[in-house]
């Protein structure tokens, strides 16, 4: 494992009596990637012939895939000069109505279960425009995947968000080779395959760091999450999908370009802040909010995709899939919150109970 850039400038408090961490199956996480993996050429594949015949992408997505497609977007915008991108909540897109929505545009829906209402709405909304309709889910036989003109699969496993943004991030690739020469497409492919390895690599190398943060976090009313650039889909994922819809704990994720107009003003000594760091461009937006947050509180967790190894994970590539690592790493946290907390992740008060 490469050097710690930055570590926890918090102290960890004793563990309480009989409190025993969460265990990590590694061999458990690879296999439940394997259809992904099984997708990803084709996907690739699909997002190169599918390149000259549109210029309009658009994302549509609720929740934690939602926020993986806002990475995607940012990489379309940062090597694309021909594509033009947009990224939805299903709901929102549907009351828009943008009329830009022609055979040259390629919609590309997400959902775990192919049955959430909002992104089948959407794609019955699509079903009678000329537009290319993708979807990323499960199962064949749901819903939205009966209705999306091409479908790939991630098969039934837990790691949703994982699969749904590898095979998106392959099909994007793809349409940059396709579209602009974009010359990684090969070292792309190669490192999502190598994904899995360097997610059990990472995980491990976070397990007693995931102990002694949740140990510091579990009494904590609200935790602010600071990242930039494609790191923001950490902040948010760990932050809504994780902290607040699984552990109930207040979160708020704030884009650390936006730090310092407004929300900084609430750091105090013993305000707790996870700042997620990652390799990409935006990365010194991110380093300027850390060095004021180290300097004003002493609860700062910062988690550094540079200190992550990410075996097989090709250089050029790095920060490309830096979002997905330090995923991993940070659900070491959640996996011990959960048990320091005696709330089961899979729990739920509203989700999934009746209508809302």
């Amino acid at each position: 494992m490469a050097p710690q850039l930055h570590g926890d400038n918090a102290m960890t408090p004793t563990p309480p009596p009989g409190f025993v961490p969460a265990a990590f199956d590694g061999a458990r996480l690879v296999a439940d990637l394997a259809t992904t993996l099984d997708a990803l050429p084709g996907a690739m594949a699909f997002g190169r012939e599918v390149a000259p015949r549109i210029d309009h992408v658009v994302f549509l997505a609720c929740g934690s895939p939602n926020r993986a497609m806002r990475g995607l977007q940012y990489w379309i915008e940062r090597h694309s000069p021909t594509l033009e991108v947009r990224r939805h909540f299903p709901a929102e897109f549907i009351a828009q109505d943008p009329p830009r929505l022609d055979a040259r545009t390629l919609v590309v829906l997400g959902s775990k279960s192919g049955t959430t209402p909002e992104t089948v709405a959407a794609a019955e909304f699509l079903r009678d425009r000329p537009c290319i309709t993708v979807a990323i889910t499960q199962s064949a036989s749901s819903p939205l995947a009966g209705l999306a003109r091409h479908v790939f699969l991630i098969g039934e496993t837990p790691e949703s968000f994982l699969g749904m943004a590898m095979i998106a991030q392959a099909l994007v690739g793809g349409l940059l080779a396709g579209r602009d020469g974009w010359p990684h497409e090969a070292a792309l492919l190669a490192s999502l395959r190598a994904l899995p390895g360097a997610l059990v690599d990472a995980a491990i190398s976070a397990d007693a760091r995931g102990v002694a943060n949740a140990l510091a976090l579990r009494d904590d009313h609200v935790v602010y999450l600071l990242a930039s650039g494609p790191c923001f889909t950490n902040a948010y994922v760990f932050g809504v999908c994780i902290l607040m819809e699984m552990l109930w704990m207040h979160a708020c994720p704030v884009e650390a370009a936006e730090f310092f107009h407004g929300p900084f003003e609430v750091v105090r000594r013993d305000t707790p802040l996870v700042v997620i760091l990652g390799e990409d461009p935006s990365r010194p937006v991110a380093e300027r909010a850390l060095r004021f947050c180290e300097k004003q509180s002493d609860r700062v967790f910062a988690y550094d995709s540079r200190a992550l190894a990410m075996p097989g994970i090709a250089p050029e590539m790095r920060a490309m899939l830096a979002p997905y690592v330090l995923q991993a790493a940070l659900k070491r946290i959640s996996a011990n919150l959960s048990i320091l907390r005696g709330k089961p992740l899979g729990e739920r008060r509203y989700m999934w109970k009746g209508g809302y």
